[in-house]
C-alpha cells in the first residue's frame, strides 16, 4: 500500500478505480506470497536462493514477513498438538524400559554364573587335549625320522664303500659306486647337508679318478719311450720273416701261412710265429710293456663319457703356436705307431685313421699366421710322403690337407684384410706427382698404368690415381702367390691349380676387398675430394682386372679362355666401391648444401623495393663460393659422374627452397620475399640451374614476379605450357598465402584503389585456380 500511495494522488486515491487498483494489487501480492511460502516448503533448503531474492527484489518484502511469522506460527502449533498427542505413549514406553532393564540385569548375572562353571569344568579336558596333541606329533616325528633314515644309510653305506675303493684305487668299481650313489640314492635321501656335501664331492671325485687314469697311460707312454729300441727291433724282425716265410714255403714244400706283420692277429708285436730263438725274443719285447693301463684308461673313460678323447697321443697344448711342435708330434706318430696298431686291433675305436684329420680340426683353428701353416703343410707332405714309402695309405693325408686349403684361405684374407685397411687409411687421397722418368717407370712397373696421353706429357706431372692402387695391385699379387706357394706338391693338375687360385682370388676381391672399400666410403669425415679420389681410383683398378686374369693364366700355364674356366669377380666389385662412392658424394653434397640452407633468413612480409637492384642473400654468397670450389675438383670425374652430380645439387637446391616457400610456419608471403627468392635463384643460375627452364622452383618465380596467370591458366595441361611443371596445388597455396598477407599488411587496403583491385585479382585467380583443380579432379 506504501508503493501505490507514493505513485497516486490524495485526489486519485479516494476515487472509486483507485481503490479498485489497490485491491487488486494486494490480491495478487498476497497470491504471490502465499505461491513463495509453498515453494519454501517443498523444495530443497539448497535451491531456495532464487525464491528468496525474488521476494526482497520486490516492494512487498515486509508483507511477506508477515505471512511468513503468521505460517510458522501455524507449524509451531500443529507441532505442539502432534507431540500433546503422543506424550502419554512416550511415557508408557520409558516406563516398559525401566522394567526391562533390571530383568536384564538379572540375565547377565546368570549367564557370567555358567559360563565360569563351564570354564572351571572345562580346564581339565583341555589339559588331556594338549598332552594327546604332543604325543601325535612325536609319533609323527618318529616315523619320518625312520623314513629319512632308511634312505640316508644306504647313503651313507655307499659312500663309505666308495671311499674304500677309492683307498684301494679300484677306481673302475669305485665308478660304477659313483654313479649309482649319485642317480639312485642321493635323489631318494633328500635334501640334506650332508647330501649336499657328497653331491659337490661327486665331480671333484670323478676328476681325480680321471686324472688319476691319465697318469698310469703317461707312464705308459713313458715306459713306451724307454723301450722304443726293442719295440722297434722286434718290428724289424718281423717285417724280415715275412720275407723269409715265402722262401722256406718253397724251399719245404709246406709251412705255416705267414699273416701280414700289421695284421689284426699280430697287432704288429703280439704272437709272432717263427724259430723257437726269434720267439722267445719276440716274447721278451713283448713283456717290455704292460698294456693295461690303456685299456683301464678306456674303460673308465668309457664310463665318464669321455670316449672320444685321443689318449694315446695326447698333443702338447701349444702345439700350434710353432712349426717344431708339429714336427715334434709327427715324430711321435711315426715312433708309436707300433703302439696305435696294437690299441687299433685289441680295442674298438680308441684310435682311428681319422685321427691326424681329426687332430687338425682341433688345432690348425688356433693358427693365424699364414707361414706357419705353410710350413705345416709342407710338414705333413713330408710326413705323407714317408709313410706311402712304407706302403701306408695316404690319400686321407692328402685330402685333409685340401680342407685345410680352406682355412689357410680364411687366414690369408685376414691378413690381407689388415693390410688393405692399413694402405686405405694412410692414403693422402691425392694423385702421385712424378718428377722424373725414373720415378714414372718405377710407378708403372708396379701398376699396368696405358695413358698415351699422360706419357707424353712433360715432367713435373701426376698420375691420376692415389699411391693406394698401385699397393693393393701389387698386394693382389702377392695373394695369388700365396695361394699357388700351398697348392704345390699337392699332385694337383694345372687346371685344379688355377680354379683353386681363381676362387681364393675372387673371395679376396668380393669380401675382403669389397669390404673394405665400403667401410672407407661410409665412415665419418669423407670429403668431397676423397670421395672423387676413391672414384677415380676404382675406376683404374676395373680397367686392370684383364692383367690379373692373365697373371693368374702365365703362372699356372691355364688359358684364361679356357671352358669352365672362373672368371674374377673384379670388375664387379670396384664397379659397385665406384657406384657406393658417387651415391655418398651426392649425399655429402646434399648435406653441406642443407647446412648453407639453413641460414637462409628471409623476410616473407618485405614490401616491393621501389627502385634499384635486390643484392642476393648473404647465405646464397657462401653457397655459390662452396659450390664453385666443389665443381672444380670434380673436373677429374668422369663427365656423366659431374653431371649427375650438378644435376642432384640443382635438384635438391629446388626442392628445398620449394619446402621454403610451402612451410606451414610461413602464413605469409610478400611479392616483396618473391622477389628476393628470385633474384636469388638467378644468382644461382650460372652455378647450379644450367637448365632452369625445367626446374619448378624457376618456373613458379617467373609465374609470381611476372603475374603472368591469363597464360599459365590457357595453357595449363598443354605440353607448350610455359609453366608445365608448376601444379595448380602449389600455386593455390601460395596465393592463399599472399591474400592473407594482404589482409593483415593493408590496413587501409579498402581507402586504396590499387590495393582493393589487386585483392580482387588474387580472390579471382584463387577462385580460377580452384576450378582448374576441380576439372581436372573430375
Amino acid at each position: 500500500m506504501t508503493h501505490w500511495s507514493a505513485r497516486l494522488s490524495p485526489a486519485q486515491l479516494n476515487s472509486e478505480p483507485a481503490r479498485a487498483t489497490c485491491r487488486m494489487a494486494s490480491v495478487e501480492a498476497a497470491a504471490e506470497h502465499e505461491r513463495i511460502l509453498r515453494e519454501i516448503e517443498s523444495t530443497d533448503t539448497n535451491c531456495i536462493g532464487p525464491t528468496l531474492r525474488s521476494v526482497y527484489d520486490g516492494q512487498e518484502h515486509g508483507l511477506f514477513m508477515e505471512k511468513l511469522d503468521a505460517r510458522i506460527r501455524n507449524h509451531d502449533r500443529e507441532i505442539e498438538k502432534m507431540c500433546n498427542h503422543h506424550f502419554q505413549g512416550f511415557v508408557d514406553s520409558i516406563t516398559e524400559l525401566l522394567k526391562v532393564r533390571g530383568e536384564a540385569q538379572k540375565l547377565k548375572s546368570q549367564v557370567t554364573e555358567t559360563n565360569r562353571r563351564l570354564q572351571d569344568d572345562g580346564k581339565e579336558l583341555l589339559n588331556s587335549m594338549e598332552e594327546l596333541k604332543q604325543c601325535r606329533v612325536q609319533q609323527r616325528n618318529i616315523a619320518t625320522t625312520i623314513d629319512k633314515l632308511t634312505h640316508c644309510l644306504p647313503v651313507l653305506e655307499m659312500y663309505s664303500r666308495l671311499q674304500e675303493q677309492m683307498r684301494a684305487k679300484r677306481y673302475y668299481p669305485a665308478l660304477r659306486t659313483l654313479e649309482q650313489l649319485e642317480q639312485t640314492c642321493l635323489p631318494r635321501a633328500g635334501q640334506y647337508r650332508f647330501c649336499s656335501i657328497m653331491a659337490e664331492n661327486i665331480p671333484k671325485l670323478r676328476t681325480q679318478i680321471r686324472d688319476t687314469a691319465m697318469s698310469q697311460l703317461r707312464d705308459f707312454l713313458e715306459s713306451i719311450r724307454k723301450h722304443s729300441d726293442k719295440i722297434g727291433e722286434t718290428a724289424i724282425k718281423q717285417v724280415h720273416m715275412q720275407e723269409r716265410t715265402p722262401k722256406k714255403e718253397a724251399a719245404a714244400g709246406a709251412g705255416t701261412d705267414g699273416g701280414s706283420p700289421l695284421s689284426e692277429q699280430d697287432s704288429g708285436i703280439l704272437d709272432v710265429e717263427d724259430e723257437e730263438e726269434e720267439e722267445e725274443d719276440v716274447s721278451r719285447a713283448q713283456d717290455l710293456v704292460d698294456f693295461s693301463p690303456v685299456y683301464r684308461c678306456l674303460h673308465i673313460y668309457t664310463v665318464l663319457g669321455l670316449r672320444d678323447a685321443r689318449l694315446v697321443l695326447q698333443p702338447h697344448s701349444n702345439m700350434h703356436e710353432t712349426l717344431e711342435g708339429y714336427r715334434r708330434y709327427f715324430n711321435q706318430i711315426v715312433g708309436f705307431f707300433v703302439v696305435e696298431d696294437h690299441v687299433l686291433h685289441t680295442t674298438q675305436s680308441l684310435v682311428n685313421r681319422a685321427y691326424v684329420e681329426e687332430l687338425w680340426e682341433t688345432h690348425s683353428s688356433y693358427c693365424d699366421d699364414p707361414d706357419l701353416v705353410l710350413d705345416l703343410k709342407n710338414l705333413i707332405v713330408l710326413f705323407a710322403d714317408t709313410l706311402q714309402g712304407y706302403g701306408f695309405p695316404v690319400s686321407q693325408l692328402f685330402d685333409m690337407l685340401l680342407e685345410m686349403r680352406e682355412q689357410y684361405g680364411e687366414i690369408l684374407l685376414k691378413k690381407w684384410n689388415i693390410t688393405f685397411r692399413y694402405w686405405w687409411t694412410s692414403d693422402n687421397y691425392s694423385p702421385i706427382p712424378v718428377s722424373s722418368e725414373q720415378e714414372y717407370r718405377h710407378y708403372t712397373s708396379q701398376f699396368p698404368l696405358q695413358d698415351p696421353e699422360l706419357e707424353k706429357l712433360p715432367f713435373p706431372k701426376k698420375l691420376p690415381f692415389s699411391e693406394f692402387v698401385p699397393k693393393v695391385y701389387c698386394q693382389l699379387k702377392e695373394f695369388i702367390y700365396a695361394c699357388l706357394k700351398y697348392s704345390e706338391d699337392l699332385h694337383l693338375s694345372s687346371t685344379e691349380v688355377d680354379d683353386m687360385i681363381r676362387k681364393s682370388t675372387n673371395l679376396l676381391l668380393s669380401r675382403t676387398l669389397s669390404h673394405c672399400l665400403q667401410y672407407a666410403i661410409k665412415k665419418k669425415n669423407v670429403g668431397l675430394a676423397e670421395l672423387v679420389q676413391v672414384i677415380i681410383n676404382t675406376t683404374h683398378l676395373e680397367h686392370c682386372c684383364h692383367f690379373l686374369e692373365e697373371f693368374i693364366s702365365n703362372i699356372t700355364n691355364v688359358p684364361p679362355d679356357t671352358v669352365n674356366a672362373t672368371k674374377l669377380y673384379g670388375t664387379s666389385t670396384f664397379k659397385d666401391a665406384r657406384h657406393a662412392a658417387e651415391a655418398e658424394i651426392y649425399t655429402s653434397l646434399n648435406a653441406k648444401i642443407d647446412q648453407f640452407l639453413q641460414l637462409a633468413d628471409y623476410d616473407w612480409t618485405a614490401p616491393v623495393q621501389g627502385g634499384g637492384t635486390l643484392a642476393p642473400s648473404d647465405y646464397l654468397t657462401d653457397l655459390i663460393a662452396f659450390l664453385r670450389s666443389t665443381f672444380s675438383v670434380f673436373t677429374n670425374l668422369p663427365g656423366k659422374v659431374a653431371q649427375t652430380a650438378c644435376m642432384s645439387a640443382c635438384k635438391h637446391i629446388s626442392t628445398s627452397l620449394m619446402q621454403l616457400l610451402l612451410d606451414p610456419e610461413v602464413r605469409q608471403i610478400s611479392m616483396g620475399a618473391m622477389h628476393q627468392l628470385n633474384t636469388d635463384i638467378k644468382e644461382l643460375e650460372p652455378c647450379v640451374f644450367t637448365m632452369h627452364r625445367s626446374v619448378l622452383v624457376f618456373q613458379l618465380l617467373d609465374l609470381f614476379t611476372q603475374w603472368d596467370w591469363s597464360a599459365y591458366l590457357a595453357d595449363y595441361g598443354k605440353p607448350s605450357c610455359k609453366y608445365l611443371r608448376v601444379n595448380p596445388h602449389t600455386a593455390l597455396a601460395l596465393l592463399e598465402k599472399m591474400r592473407e598477407t594482404g589482409r593483415k599488411n593493408n590496413v587501409f587496403a579498402q581507402f586504396r584503389k590499387t590495393d582493393r583491385d589487386r585483392q580482387k585479382l588474387i580472390d579471382t585467380i584463387i577462385k580460377q585456380l580452384r576450378n582448374l583443380i576441380t576439372q581436372h579432379q573430375s
